[in-house]
């Protein structure tokens, strides 16, 4: 049986042994650290996290995000990136040489781009940019999603977990850090990498995960 790591709801202690306490924990007490979430508590060098099990996407200056474009106007897109609030995308942040008002040939609406969070506003507009290497407009593939904190288990240390996936199901996969994953490949090849990941977002809280996804691939494929 997998081993489950520790669970904490919002108030819990932390144990001090483990390390000094970082994001999703709060001072409770003298020398006494609680936990901000109903999570699982990770350890890493010397400091401990509390990794919700749910909760919405707050873009961060930054984060690589996969975004689908809703509405076109005359010189930007607003663009879902499964956050509260809206995102922008402006002709000027895109590699292609466009004219206001003639946009809508390079992106409209329901297209899909992979994207940086260039800056926020003071109301939590952020704009988005796809200026730098690597990110561009999503031709084809299938579009799947996992909660937004499940993203760093659905990467792995080092892009293990998803360089797995995609090494033995021959895809293409890029995660967006608001938990859009885009996944590319022969029609049965997605379908075993998406079953893949809703494995590892299902028991992202267990611990040996590497080891079973292993496994689990090659009885998908019939190895």
């Amino acid at each position: 049986m997998a081993e489950t790591k520790q669970i904490v709801m919002p108030g819990d202690l932390l144990d001090p042994s483990l390390g000094k306490p970082r994001n999703g924990a709060y001072k409770c007490g003298e020398n006494q650290f609680c936990s901000s979430y109903f999570g699982i508590v990770q350890v890493s060098d010397q400091f401990v996290d509390v990794v919700p099990f749910s909760g919405p996407y707050y873009p961060r200056r930054g984060d690589k995000v996969i975004g689908k474009v809703i509405e076109v106007g005359p010189s930007m897109w607003i663009v879902d990136i499964n956050s509260p609030y809206s995102t922008l995308l402006h002709m000027n942040d895109t590699p292609w040489r466009t004219q206001s008002g003639d946009i809508k040939k390079y992106l409209g609406p329901g297209d899909y781009v992979y994207a940086k969070v260039m800056s926020l506003n003071e109301i939590k507009e952020s704009w988005i940019t796809l200026k730098d290497v690597g990110l561009r407009k999503l031709e084809g593939g299938h579009i799947t999603s996992v909660p937004a904190p499940k993203v760093p288990r659905i990467i792995g240390k080092g892009g293990s977990m998803v360089n797995m996936i995609k090494d033995a199901t021959e895809t293409r996969i890029v995660v967006g850090q608001n938990g859009l994953i885009w996944i590319d490949g022969t029609p049965d090849n997605v379908m075993i990498a998406i079953k893949a990941v809703k494995m590892v977002e299902k028991e992202a809280h267990t611990t040996g995960l590497t080891d079973r996804i292993q496994n689990y691939l090659k009885e998908l494929k019939g190895e």
